[in-house]
């Protein structure tokens, strides 16, 4: 152990670092100026000899067993060149008052929020080479070295130890505005940086919380977007995101190609005529066939010209409009082949924030009917965040994934399912796939094809959720979004009881 002191004035915290001094163990460094936590830090880091380093605020504390149990995931996986850990939230007496309980490693979550924090494990040799810590990032020095230390890493060997590890004191002081800025502006010169190493030039603006982080990518071209939407009579739905389309959707690349599975409606077969009339970039086909979301979506991606497909059900409504460019922005983000947007009931509550494979056995939404302003924990609600599934009532997917992936499964996933069984394809082939809370529309959800009753119906769902778990082992399948420390029978995360230690993992281990 090495205590770093900052040039301390207290007689009491000098004698007490003296005692501790005469330890086998322990190794005190003594600054002659107050540096900052930069510098005292890298003091620290010049008399350590070990592999492994990591670093410990005065004020916390590690759980008994930590050590050990860190100690036994590097062991268990000695090409590791990362770890972290959980926390748990504890106050001056050191009653619990919260977890921080963390997804797998996320590149894309780590450049809205610094969630990997305490306990992080870092090989000396690799910090050696980056220069450790750097000054002048005062408040963020630790996120700074994050992005600089796991810049390039191969994903397979940053590891998660779902174990609160990691005692954090939080006490009852604040912070001043001026350091609270500070803070921020330092955070987000080091998030540039690092999206500029990667020859991504972005802007980094307010999150949805004002000390998180959104980058706002450089696009010099936008490409062009098929949106796919499947439709049936229904004027109301049909007219109402057709003109939010074409009269409120800041995006100038785009065709509409409506899928009919066979509308009665006088009224509506007018209306197609009339945007292919107004609209040189529309397209509507009608074709009378039993309903299959999956087979329409394919239908439409045989009409399609576009770089890139947005599946879009006729039943959601533009809420702002800079959606569409947000969506595809993220695709700036490496690997990514779908993007999904977040969802609200009209009530203003949650309808969609991303999917969770597993819960109940199948997959489901989690943080559903939660208020629209909801950040959830890590405020991971706030900022963009990696999937394993999102819906497919409003899904982007890059030209490159579709032409991987292939079409959506007509036969097995007819009406349910599909749009987790097509992300859980793209998953599987190493597509990354986002979540991104600054498109948001309302989604008035089933309207356009009712509700699943009748024997027949009801038939087709069991049978379709059958194939989800034949095709994907959904009841055994750990979805690196969340934590395995939390439920899966509620779309609302809840803590288990503790029964045993889960093992390190990596985001598709």
């Amino acid at each position: 152990m090495i205590l770093s002191d900052d040039a301390s004035t207290s007689s009491e915290t000098i004698k007490s670092l003296s005692a501790l001094a005469s330890r086998q163990n322990i190794k005190v460094v003594r600054n002659e100026h107050n540096g900052g936590i930069a510098a005292a830090t890298n003091s620290g880091l010049a008399q350590a000899r070990g592999r492994w380093v990591t670093f410990v605020d005065h004020d916390d504390l590690l759980a008994p067993h930590a050590l050990k149990v860190i100690r036994r995931a590097l062991t268990d996986h000695p090409g590791a060149m990362f770890l972290y850990t959980d926390e748990l939230v504890v106050d001056d007496k050191l009653a619990p008052k919260g977890v921080m309980l963390k997804p797998a490693f996320d590149p894309v979550l780590l450049t809205g929020v610094n969630y990997i924090n305490h306990l992080s494990f870092y090989r000396h040799d690799r910090l050696l080479e980056i220069s450790y810590l750097r000054t002048g990032y005062d408040g963020s020095q630790d996120y700074d070295l994050l992005l600089r230390y796991l810049d390039g890493l191969d994903p397979g060997d940053i590891f998660h130890l779902p174990y609160p590890a990691y005692w954090w004191r939080r006490t009852g002081s604040t912070y001043s505005r001026t350091f609270l800025e500070s803070s921020t502006n330092n955070a987000r010169r080091a998030i540039t940086e690092r999206l500029d190493r990667s020859g991504l030039p972005a802007e980094i603006k307010p999150a949805l919380t004002q000390t998180l982080h959104r980058p706002v990518f450089d696009i010099d071209r936008w490409p062009k977007i098929s949106i796919i939407i499947p439709s049936k009579d229904g004027l109301t739905l049909i007219s109402r995101i057709l003109e939010d389309l074409f009269e409120k959707t800041n995006y100038t690349d785009f065709e509409v190609i409506v899928v009919d599975n066979g509308t009665t409606d006088t009224e509506v077969v007018d209306l197609y005529e009339t945007y292919r009339q107004r609209h040189h970039n529309f397209k509507a086909e009608i074709v009378v066939e039993k309903f299959n979301f999956a087979r329409s979506i394919n239908r439409g991606y045989r009409l399609a010209s576009g770089d890139h497909f947005l599946v879009l059900n006729n039943d959601v409504e533009v809420l702002e409009p800079n959606w569409l460019k947000e969506m595809v922005s993220c695709l700036q983000f490496e690997d990514t082949g779908i993007v999904g947007a977040k969802l609200l009931f009209p009530d203003e509550k949650i309808q969609h924030a991303g999917v969770i494979v597993g819960f109940g056995g199948l997959a489901g939404h989690w943080y559903l009917n939660k208020p629209a302003n909801y950040g959830g924990p890590l405020n991971r609600l706030h900022v963009r965040n990696s999937m394993t599934c999102v819906t497919g009532a409003v899904m982007l997917i890059s030209g490159d994934c579709w032409s991987q992936v292939g079409m959506w499964d007509e036969e097995r996933f007819a009406v349910a399912y599909n749009d987790v069984d097509y992300c859980m394809r793209a998953y599987k082939l190493g597509f990354r796939i986002i979540w991104t809370p600054f498109a948001c529309l309302y989604h008035h959800e089933s309207l356009s094809r009712g509700s699943e009753v009748g024997k027949e119906k009801r038939m087709r769902f069991e049978q379709e959720k059958q194939n989800l778990r034949d095709r994907h082992d959904t009841e055994a399948f750990q979805d690196p979004t969340t934590n395995p420390n939390y439920t899966k029978n509620t779309s609302m995360p809840r803590l288990l009881p503790p029964t045993s230690l889960h093992p390190a993992r990596t985001w598709r281990s």
